[in-house]
């Protein structure tokens, strides 16, 4: 883990929103995929780290990205938590890991990261968390390596071009993009290792040897 990003420990993260301002618009949901480097020295998910968000007080709540998404901010059975208890769960199960593997910090992965990182710098001013273990500006870009691997920058489609599985009636939610992002991103690290002889050939993964999830609830 250590070696392979210069010390840097990736972590796959997701967000749903209700709009595209991090500083005004609410953070409904946020997944955290910790992954993990087998005996082979193939990557895989690990485990999941979810939490349903209230709105922080005065946020705005954009109509349609709530169509989009099909949240309801204040449904009950959401059990929703704020910001703070949020961030602080997820953060400090990524902290745990950098000190595990010996890494300098995590950096954040995702599909367009520029969007998840901007919006949990601004969750984390406004709940005046002071150790973010993610980098402030990093990041891996999974639709850049999809393209580049692939020929495919849109989620969905660099999923299946990476030969897993896809359902759009599960899309759109944090823990679910997360852990395809993931296995994306697992999936282009491994073919390049694989490639450049980092390690031996690996035996053909399915979406059946893909590890389940195991998301921790509040």
């Amino acid at each position: 883990m250590k070696g392979r990003f210069r010390g840097f420990l990736p972590v796959v993260v997701d967000v749903e929103t209700a709009g595209f301002d991090a500083e005004r618009d609410a953070l409904l949901e946020i997944a955290a995929v910790l992954l993990h480097v087998d005996d082979s020295g193939r990557w895989n998910r690990e485990r999941t780290i979810a939490r349903h968000v209230l709105p922080f007080p005065g946020a705005n709540l954009d109509r349609a990205a709530l169509e989009f998404n099909r949240i309801d901010p204040y449904h009950p059975f959401r059990f929703a938590v704020s910001e703070k208890e949020a961030l602080e769960a997820i953060f400090a199960e990524v902290r745990h890991q950098v000190v595990q593997y010996a890494c300098s910090r995590a950096i954040l992965v995702g599909h367009n990261p520029a969007f998840d990182l901007a919006f949990i710098k601004a969750a984390a001013n406004r709940t005046r968390i002071k150790r973010n273990p993610f980098h402030s500006f990093s990041t891996f870009d999974t639709a850049s390596l999809a393209g580049l691997v692939y020929g495919q920058t849109v989620l969905s489609r660099a999923v299946q071009a990476a030969g897993l599985k896809w359902e759009e009636g599960e899309a759109h939610s944090a823990i679910y993009d997360a852990e395809r992002t993931a296995d994306l991103f697992c999936a282009i690290v491994n073919r390049w290792d694989e490639v450049c002889g980092l390690r031996s050939r690996p035996r053909e993964v399915s979406d059946e040897t893909l590890p389940s999830t195991n998301i921790s609830s509040p």
